[in-house]
């Protein structure tokens, strides 16, 4: 499993005082890394790294944050000791123009996080760079998961629930972690499974599921099922989408691997077309449902329990008309969980959890 540490055991970013560079990308989608380091460890985050958008804050262009400030260089940054890269892009490259911040950064003594498909840590001018200053660069996304799925000593009293999506980018990380949030604060014993850069780099452990061997993804998700297990409820973060042409084996080897008890359906109000591919129309909620039924009841008893949609695109009036309508359709608890609050989704897992032991 995937690591942030400074000495390879210890998983947090605690400690850590993050400038996050997001230079022109400081907005929820392309900058989702960034948004959700800043709405879920504001304490460490010290700026961001725009020059496009010099003087500005996280709240204003990202909705969290506060006063955080956006800065347009290095040295205007209040004293940090880590760059992260905060943007997660389709293919997972290091833009051209950010290789001069990151060797600045290195340069001035920081370490390096990233989460993108490129290591910096096997890049000849980055590692060198790092060994003369003494730091570090951390690739999320560099594992060495070897282990294939066995379907041995699974506990079926913990309750296992699985954010899916009817595309990328719609929230499932964001509700997987809220959901653990208010579970947590209920005297609840629950673990978020981060599957991905971001829920690493938020949860300070986790495996970077689209960045594993594809004969290893199920065996890489069991690991952590069974490291976690000893929680009364586990919410396994989801990837991609089943229907999405470019990340559906991904999102099908991260379901049979967690083998959910029940999942949530995440999407986005008023998108129509797959993230990336405009020509492409996204599948029906309905036909979802049905979808990841049977794929998951390949494996264990599953059901979709209630949908997760994000409405931050749309006012509050439209919000609850399309809320309502979702209901009427597929007959399933339905809320944001930012807007309206987990309350809704967080009776429909707990009504699940009796369920678990009897699987």
């Amino acid at each position: 499993m995937a690591q942030i540490s400074n000495n390879g055991s210890h998983h947090s970013l605690s400690g850590r005082r993050l400038i996050i560079l997001t230079e022109g990308h400081t907005e929820p989608v392309t900058g989702k890394t960034a948004t959700c380091v800043v709405r879920y460890r504001p304490e460490q985050v010290v700026a961001l790294l725009d020059s496009t958008q010099t003087g500005k804050t996280t709240q204003e262009l990202l909705g969290v944050g506060g006063s955080i400030p956006i800065v347009g260089k290095l040295e205007d940054a209040p004293t940090a000791n880590t760059l992260m890269l905060g943007i997660a892009p389709s293919g997972g490259r290091v833009p051209p123009p950010w290789r001069a911040v990151i060797l600045a950064a290195i340069n001035r003594g920081m370490d390096v996080i990233s989460g993108l498909h490129e290591f910096l840590s096997i890049d000849p001018e980055f590692s060198q760079a790092a060994a003369a200053k003494g730091v570090q660069i951390f690739d999320v996304r560099k594992n060495n998961e070897r282990d294939v799925a066995h379907r041995l000593n699974i506990r079926e009293e913990c309750l296992r629930i699985h954010t899916v999506g009817q595309d990328c980018s719609v929230g499932k990380m964001l509700v997987a972690l809220e959901l653990t949030n208010a579970m947590k604060s209920q005297g609840v014993t629950a673990k978020f499974i981060a599957t991905g850069q971001t829920g690493i780099m938020v949860e300070g452990d986790g495996s970077p599921i689209d960045c594993v061997v594809s004969d290893f993804v199920s065996g890489a998700v069991e690991k952590m099922i069974l490291a976690h297990q000893h929680n009364d409820v586990l919410f396994i973060e989801g990837q991609g989408s089943i229907s999405h042409p470019r990340y559906s084996g991904v999102t099908l080897g991260l379901l049979h691997g967690c083998m959910p008890h029940g999942m949530i359906l995440c999407y986005e109000v008023g998108r129509k077309a797959v993230y990336g591919m405009d020509h492409l129309q996204l599948k029906p909620l309905a036909q979802l449902v049905k979808v990841y039924e049977t794929m998951a009841n390949l494996m264990v008893p599953s059901r979709v329990i209630g949908v997760a949609m994000n409405s931050r695109k749309v006012s509050v009036a439209e919000a609850e008309l399309e809320r309502e309508r979702v209901r009427q359709e597929l007959g399933l608890p339905v809320c944001d969980v930012i807007r309206h609050g987990p309350e809704e989704m967080l009776q429909a897992v707990q009504q699940m959890m009796p369920v678990a032991t009897n699987a």
